[in-house]
């Protein structure tokens, strides 16, 4: 009789530990699709979240850098588990609009950011209007330097162009990088330039910039940052969409990180020094997970 009571009790022990074995294993074998843009404030912000998901959680992530249009539709039909580069109210107001009723927005994971049209301080032009006068459009070249064209800056800098009667201006199309580069160059020679700009932003830390003011409000005003991810993602991934609801940060972490890379670290390496320098930080976007 004893025998066969230690051989039930091996078995309730062993189908414990295995089934904890498999708990386990089907936590740290999930795959999580992050999408994001290629700007310079969600390449920060989505390395930091790989991080965590990785060390943290033991997760495998896939990252998926898309143009702000799929990476929408991509959180929204599925094929992407998540973002953290959700620009609202104002920035993305039209992929809210369109894909809104199939994703869940998990709310702001930063506060006050900006966007709007940028010069260097040294200009001797405070708005918007300004740029209509003759001689600032010739030291301009007529250009405004811009980012990719699916962005929302983008749509609004056309409209900008519009309410302000800069018909005479090209918004040129390029991207993230391709824009800092020209403001960078044109700083360092103390020459004019004007380009799309948003906060949070390395160069907004590393040179002397300024937002011309804005008197129609094309751009609205301070905006907030959003994580937002597919529907069925608490029920499939609990421990991840818990952590992607509390994840919350301020400009001043992510310029930290945003500085970091500019200054020749890896994105993988400014996130990871990051997360292992604000361990208190990090666990209270981890509170409630076992």
């Amino acid at each position: 009789m004893k025998k066969k009571s230690w051989g039930i009790l091996m078995l309730i022990l062993l189908t414990a530990v295995a089934a904890g074995c498999s708990s386990s294993s089907s936590k740290a074998n999930q795959t999580v699709k992050l999408a994001y843009v290629a700007w310079d404030s969600e390449i920060a912000s989505t390395n930091v979240v790989k991080e965590v998901l990785e060390s943290k959680l033991g997760a495998t992530v896939e990252m998926l850098q898309v143009d702000a249009g799929p990476m929408w539709a991509g959180i929204a039909d599925g094929s992407a588990d998540g973002m953290a580069a959700a620009w609202l109210p104002s920035t993305h107001a039209s992929y809210l609009e369109k894909y809104g009723q199939d994703i869940e927005d998990l709310g702001a994971n930063l506060e006050g950011t900006k966007t709007g049209l940028a010069v260097p301080s040294y200009m001797n032009v405070s708005s918007i209007e300004d740029l209509k006068n003759a001689g600032v459009a010739k030291s301009l070249n007529n250009q405004i330097i811009g980012i990719e064209p699916g962005a929302g800056i983008m749509t609004a800098s056309q409209k900008a162009i519009d309410a302000y009667g800069l018909s005479d201006y090209t918004l040129l199309e390029s991207s993230s990088a391709a824009m800092a580069q020209e403001l960078q160059k044109a700083y360092t020679d103390n020459k004019p330039i004007v380009v799309t700009g948003w906060t949070p932003h390395w160069m907004f830390a590393n040179m002397d910039l300024k937002y011309l003011d804005d008197p129609k409000g094309v751009y609205g005003g301070a905006e907030q940052i959003h994580t937002m991810v597919r529907k069925g993602l608490k029920e499939d991934m609990p421990d991840v969409y818990r952590f992607l609801d509390q994840f919350q940060w301020t400009p001043e972490d992510m310029e930290q990180v945003m500085v970091e890379i500019q200054g020749g670290k890896s994105p993988e390496d400014a996130a990871k020094d990051w997360v292992s320098e604000h361990e208190d930080q990090v666990n209270t976007w981890l509170a409630g997970i076992k």
